[in-house]
């Protein structure tokens, strides 16, 4: 293990970060996650948790940020906030599986904030957010948190506040003191994510974000926060995560090309990614049934951490939020069965309130399968098994599906789920200006035109 404090290590890689030209293929890959978080924020307009954080948004003026679906100007931190609700609250943005689950695109929505505050370029919003990857994905890997009651927005609180000092362009003593101010002082709890869950689930990443960028803009004015961050005696090694190894040296560089955006992966349902498989597991058994009413059981035999996470508490298996139906096992097989689909209806009051989907929850039961737990978390592979009233049994295991690193979302997918997510609100003229923006991303030199053109017609 180094003697350098990891958050110095990390300040070190992000100043060197700023100077990398990126291959076009990782360009690619943000543009797709770029196309991939907006598709999320039109999906999101008008929900409840949205329009509270674009009151207060509205209620604190700055011509620096503009905020996705107005007319509104404010501080970078409160657009950050603001905009990474939009993106998180479908739960149909991106997201990495280590040893710690993660959504790395929380980040994307607090660079582009920061980059239009300070005049950054489309090239340099880029950079910022493959850093923020890099980053965020590493710690996931290094380390679980929700093992010992910690959420996994705190590595977003590292590295959201080096790529804010990316783009605010600090030097690598200001950039290890926003480290250190953002993880220590804003920590989050798992609690977000027990029992029946809240908006604020939906908030926890967009929350972190905001708190990266003002730990960032205290660095830069002279702000020290404490250190050694992470291994100091009451510091984040001995009081959250356990020690871990973090070599900066085995990062993403142009020359070995092992940028851990790579390894992100997409998702073709708005739910929790963990459970993708189990759902088209699902939708493989519902094809070969003729009569839901014949099923007389359903065993869902998954990982470790699915079961611990998503089939865990009593509110799972009887949701009356839709942050807790996104979050369920039972509910998004039963719903699968039930629908032939997850899609955005799927969560509204009505359906989660259906008998029918509640009786055939209660039709099943969730067991862990240690062959499966050990595919864990290279793939998030869900087995489920239907027994018919004659007694035969259907089964379908599925190890991987579409949106994961064998099986990548193509540009084509995620224009296909911008269009589908921008219809309610958006002209086709509307749609083409974004997406004729986003294939220009790297050369881009404002940001105006593109909030312009998500601003809802009519």
């Amino acid at each position: 293990m180094s003697d350098t404090p990891i958050a110095l290590q990390l300040a070190e890689y992000a100043h060197k970060f700023r100077h990398q030209c990126l291959p076009e293929e990782i360009t690619a890959l943000v543009r797709q996650r770029f196309i991939d978080s907006l598709a999320c924020i039109l999906g999101a307009y008008g929900a409840g948790p949205v329009n509270a954080a674009v009151c207060y948004a509205a209620a604190n003026p700055a011509k620096s940020s503009s905020v996705f679906g107005t007319t509104i100007q404010t501080t970078p931190e409160i657009a950050a906030f603001a905009n990474g609700v939009m993106v998180r609250f479908l739960d149909y943005n991106d997201g990495y599986m280590g040893l710690e689950p993660g959504h790395p695109s929380d980040n994307i929505p607090a660079c582009l904030a920061l980059a239009q505050a300070e005049g950054a370029t489309g090239a340099e919003l880029i950079s910022a957010v493959v850093l923020a990857y890099e980053i965020q994905m590493r710690l996931q890997d290094a380390a679980s948190l929700n093992k010992r009651g910690w959420d996994h927005v705190n590595y977003i609180n590292v590295a959201m506040a080096a790529a804010a000092s990316s783009l605010m362009k600090l030097d690598v003593a200001q950039t290890e003191q926003a480290i250190n101010i953002a993880l220590s002082a804003h920590l989050a709890m798992r609690q977000v994510r027990s029992g029946s869950l809240s908006d604020w689930k939906g908030c926890s990443a967009a929350n972190a974000a905001r708190n990266a960028i003002f730990a960032a803009q205290l660095s830069r004015h002279g702000m020290t926060g404490p250190s050694p961050v992470f291994e100091g005696d009451m510091g984040f090694f001995k009081l959250v995560s356990g020690p871990f190894d973090l070599d900066t040296d085995r990062f993403g560089t142009p020359e070995n090309g092992d940028y851990a955006i790579r390894r992100s992966l997409t998702k073709t349902f708005p739910t929790n990614g963990e459970l993708h498989t189990a759902v088209w597991a699902a939708l493989d058994i519902r094809a070969r049934i003729d009569d839901l009413d014949d099923i007389a059981c359903i065993v869902i035999e998954t990982s470790e951490f699915n079961r611990r996470v998503l089939a865990d508490t009593p509110e799972k298996w009887l949701p009356k939020t839709r942050e807790t139906a996104d979050h369920s096992l039972p509910y998004n097989v039963a719903r699968s069965l039930l629908d032939g689909d997850i899609t955005l209806g799927s969560y509204s009051s009505a359906k989660i309130a259906d008998p029918a989907v509640i009786a055939l929850m209660g039709k099943i039961t969730v067991v862990e399968d240690g062959a499966l737990t050990a595919l864990f978390p290279r793939h998030l592979a869900n087995r489920v098994s239907v027994t018919l009233v004659s007694g035969e049994i259907v089964v379908s295991e599925v190890i991987s599906g579409p949106g994961s690193v064998e099986t990548p979302m193509t540009d084509s997918d995620f224009e296909r789920k911008f269009r589908r997510m921008a219809s309610p609100h958006l002209d086709e003229s509307a749609q083409a200006k974004v997406l004729r923006y986003v294939a220009e991303l790297q050369h881009q030199s404002e940001f105006t035109a593109l909030f312009a053109a998500m601003v809802a017609s009519g």
